[in-house]
């Protein structure tokens, strides 16, 4: 029963530390917005450079919403082989 109790607790402690980032980063809606200013000029920069990754809806989304960690995202799918 204890470790019922302290898992419960582990998952309500875990929840409310999402809730205070995304409280966190909506707070500075610049910071947002800057993160996927500089994503997709990150993303844009590299394909130049020439790192192949298909410029397609999917990936320009997932990095504008992402920011720099979808961008991170793209990339470790995309030279992994699982997409993009």
């Amino acid at each position: 029963m204890a470790v019922i109790e302290s898992v419960g607790l582990f998952g309500l402690l875990v929840a409310l530390f999402i809730v205070y980032l995304i409280y966190k980063f909506l707070k500075n809606p610049e910071y947002i917005i800057a993160n996927s200013i500089m994503g997709i000029l990150i993303f844009f920069i590299l394909n130049l450079v020439g790192a192949g990754i298909p410029i397609n809806i999917f990936s320009v989304g997932i990095v504008a919403i992402g920011g720099i960690p979808g961008l991170v995202l793209v990339l470790l799918l995309h030279f992994l082989g699982l997409g993009f």
